[in-house]
C-alpha cells in the first residue's frame, strides 16, 4: 500500500486558517519524520521537522498524534507551519506579495532521522493571503500611499487602517487576511515607500488624517467612523490618531508605546516631542544580537511628560495586545500607564490582554516566530523575544480578539467564529 499525505481542506486555504495533516498507508507503529519546507519571494528557505509513530492501523493524524521531538514536541497540529525556521540566520518570515500563495512542501521520511533519504510520500500545501472575492486596490490619493482590501459583496463594510512599525515600507499581509473576515482594510505606508520620506525624521499627523478621510469618503466603507490597528511604532501613531483626529471609534495596538517615539509628531501648530532614549544602554546578547529594551527613557519622568499621548481625548475604546516577553520595548509597562491615565481622567479602562512567553512581533496565526531579525533601518540583528509555542498560541488568540473587538465596536456584533483548533 502506498503512503499518501492528505490535507483538510484539500485545496488552498488562507494563511490564518488551520489545516489538518494526515498520513495513510504506513506500517503499524512505523516511526516516521515529517518535514515541511517553503521558499519566500526572495528564495530564502524555511524548514521544520517532527518525529512521529503511526498508530496500530498504520495511520497518522497530527490532530491526534503528539510529536516525539524535532522542531517541537507534543500535540501540535499546526507545528510544522508555525515552527518553520529560516536557513539564513535572522531572516524574517514575511509575505511580500499577497497576490501569490506560499507553497509548503510536506514530506514523509522513513525513520526518525530528519536527513534520511528514504522518501515515503509528499504533498504540496498552498496557503494564500487573499480569500476568494477579496479585492486589492492600490491607493495613490493625494499624499496617501496605501493598498485597500475590500471583502466580497456590495458592502459597505466596517473600515480599519493598518499600520506597521519602524521598518517602514508597505506591509499588506495583515490587511489582506483581515479583509477575509469582513473588514475594509487600508494597509498604510508612512515612510520608506515610493515618494514618501526615506527616514522618520518628522511625522505630520495631517498625512494620517488624509488617510482617515479617504476611508470615510469611500463608498464601500461603512461610516461614520473607522478603526485603527497598529504594531510597534505604528501603535503609538494609532494612539495619536485616536487622540487628535475625528472619525475614529476603536483602536487596537500591538506592543506599542504610550508616548510618541522615534521622531517628533506635528499636527497643525502643535508638536509632541519623541520620547528620549539613551542608546548607550543597549545590550548585546550572547548571540551577538542588539537588545534595545532598556534604551527608552521612562515616559513618566517629568522631562518626558510632553511626549505622552493624551489618550483621554480619544472618542472610542482601546485594546492593548501585550507580549510579556517583548524585548522591543516595555509594552506591559506602557499598557499599565495607558490604563492609569485613562482612569485618572474618568475614562473607561482599556482592554489589555497579556500573553506570557510572547515576543514583540505578534503576527496573524501560524506565522513563525520572529525572535530576532536584521532591522531594515538599523541594519543590525535585533532581539525581539518570544518562545515559539507560547507565541504561536498567542497569535491565534490575539487574531480572534482583534476581530471580536472590531466587530463589536464598528459593526455591533458580539463575537466571531471560534478557532477550529
Amino acid at each position: 500500500m502506498s503512503v499518501t499525505v492528505t490535507l483538510g481542506p484539500a485545496g488552498r486555504c488562507r494563511w490564518d486558517e488551520p489545516v489538518r495533516i494526515a498520513v495513510r498507508g504506513l506500517a503499524p507503529g512505523q516511526p516516521v519524520t515529517l518535514r515541511a519546507s517553503l521558499r519566500d519571494e526572495k528564495d530564502a528557505l524555511f524548514r521544520a521537522h517532527a518525529r512521529y509513530c503511526a498508530d496500530a492501523h498504520g495511520q497518522l493524524d497530527l490532530e491526534r498524534a503528539p510529536a516525539l521531538g524535532g522542531s517541537f514536541a507534543g500535540l501540535e497540529p499546526m507545528g510544522l507551519i508555525w515552527a518553520l525556521e529560516p536557513e539564513k540566520p535572522f531572516w524574517r518570515f514575511l509575505k511580500r506579495d499577497v497576490q501569490t500563495p506560499f507553497a509548503v512542501e510536506l514530506e514523509v521520511l522513513d525513520g526518525h532521522d530528519p536527513d534520511a533519504q528514504w522518501l515515503l510520500g509528499r504533498a504540496v500545501h498552498e496557503r494564500d493571503f487573499l480569500a476568494p472575492g477579496v479585492r486589492r486596490e492600490p491607493v495613490r490619493a493625494g499624499r496617501v500611499r496605501a493598498t485597500l482590501f475590500l471583502p466580497p459583496g456590495t458592502g459597505p463594510f466596517p473600515g480599519i487602517l493598518d499600520l506597521f512599525g519602524s521598518g517602514g515600507g508597505l506591509c499588506e499581509y495583515r490587511a489582506s487576511l483581515l479583509a477575509g473576515h469582513g473588514f475594509a482594510v487600508l494597509a498604510l505606508a508612512y515612510f520608506r515607500f515610493e515618494d514618501l520620506p526615506e527616514y522618520l525624521n518628522n511625522v505630520c499627523l495631517e498625512y494620517f488624517e488624509e488617510a482617515v478621510d479617504f476611508m470615510l469618503q469611500h463608498p464601500k466603507v461603512k461610516g461614520p467612523s473607522v478603526g485603527l490597528l497598529g504594531f510597534s511604532k505604528g501603535g503609538d501613531l494609532c494612539l495619536s490618531m485616536a487622540s487628535f483626529l475625528k472619525g475614529i471609534t476603536a483602536t487596537v495596538v500591538i506592543n506599542a508605546c504610550v508616548a510618541n517615539t522615534i521622531a517628533p509628531l506635528h499636527y497643525k501648530d502643535m508638536i509632541i516631542p519623541n520620547l528620549s532614549s539613551d542608546p548607550g544602554k543597549y545590550k548585546i546578547t550572547e548571540s551577538g544580537l542588539l537588545n534595545l529594551v532598556d534604551i527608552w527613557n521612562d515616559p513618566l519622568e517629568k522631562s518626558n511628560h510632553r511626549s505622552l499621548i493624551p489618550l483621554e481625548e480619544a472618542q472610542g475604546p482601546f485594546l492593548f495586545i501585550v507580549g510579556m516577553d517583548d524585548y522591543g520595548w516595555k509594552s506591559e509597562f506602557y499598557a499599565q500607564i495607558a490604563s492609569e491615565r485613562l482612569q485618572a481622567h474618568g475614562k473607561d479602562r482599556p482592554q489589555i490582554i497579556y500573553y506570557p512567553g510572547t515576543g514583540h512581533c505578534i503576527d496573524p496565526p501560524y506565522f513563525p516566530l520572529c525572535r530576532a531579525s536584521v532591522h531594515s533601518v538599523l541594519g543590525h540583528p535585533v532581539f525581539y523575544g518570544g518562545e515559539p509555542k507560547a507565541h504561536s498560541r498567542a497569535q491565534v488568540d490575539a487574531w480572534q480578539q482583534i476581530q471580536t473587538f472590531f466587530h463589536k465596536h464598528l459593526n455591533g456584533k458580539k463575537s466571531v467564529k471560534p478557532s477550529k483548533l
